[in-house]
């Protein structure tokens, strides 16, 4: 077993993450009593979010009192705004999963350095798994070493993803984008976490991971896994300057490229060419679901019944 050479802002980020972790766990044992909020349709809030991201924020201040916070619940109202050093924070990823009592949430917090990600604790609290990376000296699972996944064909890897949640997202394309990645690999998995998706990347349990819409808070630790882990994170067309896109795409070298040629298309970086294509096809998925819609079924036209 290799143990991680533990960089000390590191250890504050592991010591706050298992802060939050022990609010989010204490929570749990009752999770129908959390008061929830919607930020907007399908995106909640809880009182558990807000106690954990607070926690989170005392942690690092107390010790780095002139570094900059940048959380998804307070945004950028604590600490000293025009550091150098900026927290990206989400306290509770997963929320929705956490609201129903599904045991698939995590606590992301990264520490950006001039713009660039230096550390990165991603925490499993129901799990007590600790993911955490230092720029330069790997990646790391409950202190053992971990490495992207070797395999070299996507038809044998095991990729995640997330589905569109709000009504602004465009479903069909995303649809599309699936069912492209569906045909081409071994299984497409949801859990509903981001930053542990990237996490499970870095430690080689899934092969690549994809999706839109994503915020920096919860891809910036997990891209710092990824990279120590031997691993690419870049937007769906493979650019590496990604973290406020809304588009994520990791995987291993040889299954990024491969994944960059199924997904990038989609990609709102896609060449014109590429963009037409897609609208073209999206257009026609949208006129068979609503012709399709238009026509009601015949009796002899309707499934079996389930019984």
């Amino acid at each position: 077993m290799t143990s991680p050479n533990l960089h000390p802002m590191i250890n504050v980020a592991i010591k706050a993450a298992r802060a939050a972790g022990a609010i989010i766990n204490r929570a749990a044992l009752d999770v129908e009593s959390v008061r929830v909020s919607q930020k907007q349709v399908n995106d909640f809030v809880t009182e558990v979010d807000q106690a954990a991201e607070d926690t989170i924020i005392e942690t690092l201040l107390t010790a780095y009192p002139g570094h900059a916070i940048w959380a998804e619940e307070s945004g950028r109202e604590h600490g000293a705004q025009d550091s150098e050093f900026v927290w990206i924070i989400d306290p509770l990823d997963g929320t929705t999963n956490f609201i129903h009592g599904l045991p698939i949430y995590s606590v992301s917090i990264a520490l950006a350095v001039k713009g660039k990600i230096e550390q990165a604790v991603v925490y499993d609290p129901t799990r007590n798994d600790l993911f955490t990376a230092t720029k330069g000296r790997g990646a790391f699972m409950n202190s053992r070493r971990i490495r992207v996944a070797k395999r070299t064909r996507l038809q044998e890897c095991l990729i995640s993803t997330g589905f569109p949640y709000r009504l602004e997202d465009d479903l069909n394309t995303y649809l599309r984008m699936m069912g492209d990645m569906m045909q081409r690999t071994a299984g497409l998995r949801r859990p509903g976490s981001a930053a542990l998706d990237l996490a499970y990347v870095a430690a080689g349990f899934t092969d690549g991971f994809f999706e839109l819409g994503l915020k920096p808070w919860d891809v910036a630790a997990g891209s710092l896994l990824i990279t120590e882990a031997g691993g690419l994170v870049g937007n769906l067309s493979g650019d590496s300057d990604f973290l406020e896109q809304q588009e994520c795409l990791a995987a291993n070298p040889r299954i990024y490229s491969q994944m960059v040629n199924v997904v990038g298309k989609y990609s709102k970086f896609a060449s014109a060419g590429e963009k037409a294509t897609v609208r073209a096809n999206v257009g026609q998925l949208t006129n068979a679901s609503a012709a399709a819609a238009a026509t009601p079924a015949s009796a002899a036209e309707l499934p079996d019944a389930p019984f």
